[in-house]
């Protein structure tokens, strides 16, 4: 009887196909095994969640999101400079640019973007913000492709500041409106974007308490003399105060130091923001050219640039709704005052964010009305004035004051 017809053939068999795989799975005699060696990509989320440990680097958030749809193909930022959408992966902690950022197009390639079907790279380049929290790639062709669907990528090559890379690379994809479009870049508030609450002259309670969920601070020269109703605390030598009321830090040009060089920062980036916004280029005709005549109410504005070349209302009791996706931006360019009566509500609908809506009002203030709620970044060229418990989702930038009386402001979740 040979080996062949032997009954233990089966078992012969078996004992083979189990060497096999077992060398398969040490390498092969020496050699990588590619399924091995490559890690399987997560999707944008919180550390904790699979691909990051609590203290491991991941991509927090993406935007355009995962699964996004009708992604203009081109982007208008700063400046009106038209590029191919913007691709910007915010991480969880800051991060070593070194090991991300890409300039010229392809000398690093941490941070990609495909086609999703044919895998074809889309050239660009990498920058990260000045916190190196968030890294925007740039396609260097003026738009991407429409009906498209495109994969993003930040490989295990990223790593925090102090060296440790994300345990998984972090994939995501969207899809391209099916005709060529160009959307907006969200402002870039720069370091004004650190606070829920910045105003060059000083900030005011009226009425005990306020409840402010974010930093607060003051503009270059200004001492914390300016900020009243909020019982600051101020330990010795501390570069900022505490409040009851703010959920949160205060900053006061008279604090310690590095205080008084970031809220000069602060201050000239808030400036910078609003002549941002305030020259991105609107359709001149309408929906987007003087909405309402200049009153809000009852109106679905989608996203775009808007420009009122008058005062703007939205009267007592009414409402207005910013229609559209977690990536949309809004820029409301307003010319004269933006005032909103009791008991108004600014609503947000589709998925949109707060952290997209920008209000830049070039009039003489921004006045909420009692019981009101707003939404959105307000850029004030000058106060801001809230009236009795009126709340909002928004950061309060003014290059005068911010005047509260008993109110809730949250700065936007990112």
């Amino acid at each position: 009887m040979n080996a062949l017809d032997s009954p233990f053939k089966p078992l012969t068999w078996f004992v083979a196909l189990l060497l096999v795989a077992l060398v398969a799975a040490c390498g092969g005699g020496g050699g990588t095994n590619p399924a091995a060696a490559s890690a399987t990509a997560v999707l944008p989320g919180a550390a904790g969640t699979p691909g990051a440990s609590a203290t491991d680097p991941t991509v927090g958030s993406a935007s355009p999101s995962n699964s996004a749809t009708s992604v203009p193909t081109s982007t208008n930022g700063p400046n009106n400079i038209v590029t191919g959408t913007l691709v910007t992966a915010t991480f969880t902690q800051p991060m070593d640019p070194t090991t991300i950022a890409s300039f010229p197009a392809g000398t690093l390639l941490t941070f990609t973007l495909k086609e999703t079907t044919s895998g074809t790279n889309v050239p660009g380049t990498v920058a990260m913000n000045a916190t190196n929290t968030a890294a925007t790639f740039t396609p260097t062709a003026t738009a991407l492709t429409p009906n498209t669907s495109y994969t993003a990528t930040v490989s295990t090559a990223a790593k925090n500041a102090g060296g440790t890379p994300m345990s998984s690379p972090v994939a995501w994809s969207f899809t391209t409106s099916a005709v060529a479009t160009t959307g907006q870049a969200p402002v870039n508030l720069g370091l004004a974007g650190n606070y829920a609450i910045f105003a060059d002259a000083g900030i005011s309670n009226a009425t005990i308490p306020a409840a402010i969920t974010g930093d607060m601070g003051v503009g270059p020269g200004v001492t914390s003399t300016a900020i009243t109703g909020f019982a600051l605390n101020l330990p010795a030598g501390s570069a900022f105060a505490t409040s009851a009321q703010v959920t949160g830090k205060v900053y006061a040009f008279n604090y310690a130091a590095p205080t008084p060089t970031n809220v000069t920062t602060a201050s000239t980036d808030m400036g910078l923001a609003y002549t941002d916004a305030a020259g991105r280029t609107a359709a001149a005709a309408p929906p987007y050219l003087n909405a309402g005549g200049g009153n809000l109410a009852g109106l679905t504005l989608t996203p775009g640039v808007y420009t009122w070349g008058s005062n703007v209302t939205l009267p007592f009791g009414t409402n207005v709704t910013l229609s559209g996706g977690p990536d949309d931006v809004w820029i409301m360019q307003i010319t004269g005052t933006l005032t909103t009566g009791a008991n108004t509500t600014v609503f947000l609908s589709g998925g949109a964010k707060a952290k997209n809506v920008f209000w830049q009002v070039a009039g003489t203030s921004v006045t909420l009305g009692a019981s009101a709620h707003f939404e959105g970044v307000v850029l004030a060229k000058a106060a801001i004035n809230f009236g009795n418990q009126a709340s909002a989702n928004s950061r309060l930038l003014a290059q005068t004051a911010v005047n509260l009386d008993q109110n809730t402001v949250t700065q936007p979740a990112q």
